[in-house]
């Protein structure tokens, strides 16, 4: 059985929180803390409650909490509300969202990190997800490096850490910490996260996940990143609240699972300078609104009108 506490945050979706929820069964978790968000409307009302009948389907000695939303409060208030009461109860917990499918060795990864950083305020954030950076010579025998990026599509962490949770930016507008926090980044990308945040602060991106890697950048932590894939973010396409409501290609989600090795074999604990760099370029050519991004829309649609002119040519 788990030993550490596995907070599930749950919506609308039955159909990927019960493919979720049966990878947390197989791990059985001593504490399970369940956390639902409420309903937009009287019509999203069945499916919320369909969502939190998959949840009552519990057949292993296991220790519940629920907490659930009468009415909707939305991610950037329900996931923070809900982890500072998770973070009320347990000094540690893995984390997963009903639409982040997670690798069985997901569960042990977290868990003997969890344990092996526990004291070490350094690290600060540890995630299942690898989106493509390979091992390089300088850590070929490592099971996971360090970046500054705080993934949450399966990911642990600390009361220690949670409490310095950021909710409101505060640290953003004070002009010396938001010279930090965009010093954690190479000159290029500095405006592009200078207007993620302002985009934030102006709430024109309704979301909770942002002020937590702004906490994170603030206090210079460290985000613990298997080499191998450990959770595959299910959630694209019809349903889905904030990421990708339309699309089910782009580029990061469903990516395949693999199973970590164990036993672990830790790095030294600093910033992966290669890793940061990979995650950096990724980040900017993915992001709709970035420069390369628009340049190639506006390339691939200029190319399109010239073949369609030389068609009717």
């Amino acid at each position: 059985m788990l030993n550490t506490p596995v907070a599930f945050m749950i919506f609308r979706r039955p159909e990927t929180t019960r493919k979720v929820f049966e990878q947390i069964a197989a791990a059985r978790p001593q504490r399970l803390f369940i956390v639902a968000d409420g309903p937009r409307s009287a019509q999203e009302a069945e499916r919320c409650q369909a969502a939190r009948a998959v949840v009552e389907r519990i057949d292993w000695p296991c220790e519940v909490h629920r907490n659930y939303a009468d009415e909707n409060m939305g991610l950037r208030k329900r996931i923070p509300s809900g982890l500072d009461w998770v973070f009320s109860h347990v000094e540690r917990a893995i984390i997963l969202e009903d639409d982040c499918l997670p690798h069985p060795t997901f569960f042990r990864f977290c868990e003997e990190l969890l344990e092996y950083y526990a004291d070490d305020t350094r690290v600060v954030h540890i995630t299942g997800t690898n989106f493509g950076f390979q091992r390089t010579s300088s850590n070929a025998s490592d099971s996971y490096y360090f970046t500054r990026y705080t993934h949450v599509w399966g990911w642990a962490t600390w009361k220690r850490a949670w409490a310095q949770y950021d909710a409101d930016m505060e640290a953003w507008h004070i002009p010396e910490k938001r010279r930090q926090i965009l010093s954690r980044f190479p000159w290029w990308m500095r405006s592009y996260w200078n207007n993620v945040y302002e985009a934030v602060d102006r709430r024109q991106i309704d979301t909770w996940d942002y002020q937590w890697l702004l906490t994170c950048l603030l206090h210079d932590g460290l985000t613990a990143t298997p080499f191998e894939n450990l959770v595959s973010h299910i959630g694209v396409g019809e349903g889905a609240v904030h990421y990708a409501k339309t699309s089910t290609d782009d580029g990061v989600s469903f990516r395949a699972l693999e199973p970590v090795q164990f036993p672990l074999k830790h790095p030294e604990v600093k910033l992966d300078r290669a890793g940061q760099a990979y995650m950096n370029r990724r980040t900017w050519l993915n992001d709709s609104q970035s420069l390369p991004m628009r340049v190639y829309r506006k390339t691939s649609r200029l190319i399109g009108r010239l073949q369609k002119r030389g068609e009717r040519v």
